[in-house]
């Protein structure tokens, strides 16, 4: 469904033109808010495995234990 343009008159005050704001440029922070962000995109198949936060940090967090004491076993087999 589209939205329909809303009939909105400018309503800048006298004082002021449009061409003292510069120019206007659509999603120009876009990018930088995106790689200052840790949001992370789940496929469908491993969203139904997750079905909140919660649970996908306690799966990593166990993963992470699992690598730790994988790798103190590993080390110390060699050492």
């Amino acid at each position: 469904m589209k939205k329909g343009k809303l009939d909105v008159m400018d309503e800048l005050r006298p004082e002021y033109k449009r061409s003292d704001f510069g120019e206007i440029v659509r999603g120009k922070y876009a990018d930088r808010i995106k790689d200052e962000t840790n949001v992370v995109l789940l496929a469908p198949d491993i969203a139904k495995a997750f079905p909140n936060d919660e649970a996908v940090n306690n799966a990593l967090r166990y993963l992470l234990e699992i690598a730790e004491a994988s790798t103190r076993l590993t080390a110390h087999r060699h050492g």
